[in-house]
């Protein structure tokens, strides 16, 4: 466990960038070798009503809801439901696909799929209506024409974990939020981790704030609907299995933990989530991408985690299996990136060197 001067040092870091910055809320927790768990935070879950962070407040985790997806479909392979390498078409019939896509390519961004997020209407239709809620329907309608064939290229999408879901949910007969809390958030012990979409709504979520102006002394527009959905009802309802999930730090930590140290799923489907990594690194991902999981190096050391981001929220979540080292760093703005104050908190947590992983791309 790290001692007073470290601690001291970590939330000295958190308050500096909640100040500097003009971050809102942060949360942050780091799982060392030994089980010790440090949680920090620093600022406001609602600026307006001076809520402030506290360690069970939960975020919106964005893009690291993929990392429990990922492992729910994993799982389903075990089971017999599918394999990674049947078409979806197959399995979703309803849904205009190309028949060469996989959900292993699903998993790993190699379908092509355009990403509907990135679609230039669709920012205006969900601030139109913050509070209502979207179907996958509508979401796949900013669907524009594929980046590639099939398998040619890797490109990051939203929409492969949105048909995911919908997967998902064909195949269990239940909501996604179901299935995760069944598998994952009961059995390890998640406390704060729900589905926005399948669960009622935490009164303690972060809102999530837009800034405007200089580091410092930024203006915060909270992004807030009223329905308890964060950001709002309408951006989590279009991700779906893309960004569904709300969490606090402590419990994504844990999640980390749980999924690349081998407590949630099959070791052999953990093996293959990290293998798929290599073949598809010549084809372009900037971050080595595996099944939905992102493999990088900070500082020389090897990480194995997922970033996200939704409008109102940067968060990262890492493991480093050389160190046995959690790190979750939640913040309810979306100007600066999670991932460097993780990097300086993990400098001050483990000051020496760790080894480098050269093939791996930083």
């Amino acid at each position: 466990m790290a001692g007073p001067r470290v601690v001291n040092s970590l939330q000295t870091a958190l308050d500096e960038a909640h100040t500097s910055l003009s971050i809102p809320g942060i949360s942050a927790t780091i799982v060392f070798p030994d089980g010790a768990i440090w949680t920090g935070v620093s600022g406001f879950a609602d600026v307006a009503a001076r809520r402030p962070v506290r360690p069970e407040t939960p975020f919106a985790i964005a893009s690291i809801s993929k990392t429990f997806v990922a492992a729910l479909v994993l799982q389903l392979v075990d089971e017999g439901r599918f394999g990674l390498d049947d078409p979806v078409a197959q399995l979703l019939p309803g849904v205009d696909l190309d028949p060469a896509i996989t959900v292993r390519m699903l998993l790993d961004h190699t379908s092509g799929l355009h990403d509907f997020f990135n679609h230039p209407r669709i920012d205006r239709a969900l601030q139109g209506g913050p509070a209502r809620r979207w179907t996958a329907e509508r979401a796949l309608g900013y669907v524009q024409a594929p980046y590639f064939e099939p398998g040619t290229g890797w490109k990051y999408s939203n929409t492969n974990y949105l048909l995911l879901g919908l997967l998902v949910e064909r195949v269990t007969g239940r909501t996604v939020g179901a299935e995760l809390r069944d598998r994952f958030f009961d059995p390890l012990h998640l406390a704060t981790a729900y589905d926005q979409l399948a669960e009622a709504a935490s009164p303690a979520v972060a809102h999530g704030y837009r800034l405007t102006g200089p580091d410092g002394s930024a203006r915060l527009t909270d992004l807030a609907d009223g329905t308890g959905l964060a950001p709002f009802r309408s951006a989590v309802s279009a991700a779906g299995g893309a960004g569904s999930v709300a969490a606090g730090s402590r419990d994504v930590a844990l999640w980390a933990k749980a999924l690349y140290g081998g407590a949630a799923i099959d070791p052999a489907s953990l093996a293959s989530m990290v293998a798929e990594v290599e073949p598809f690194a010549i084809v372009g991902p900037r971050v080595p991408y595996g099944l939905g999981v992102q493999i990088r190096t900070i500082d020389g050391r090897l990480t194995y985690g997922h970033s996200g981001g939704f409008i109102g929220f940067r968060v990262v979540m890492r493991w480093l299996p050389e160190e046995q080292v959690a790190i979750a760093v939640l913040t309810n703005q979306s100007r600066h990136d999670a991932g460097q104050l993780a990097a300086r908190l993990l400098r001050i947590a483990l000051p020496e060197q760790g080894p480098c992983r050269c093939w791996m791309a930083s």
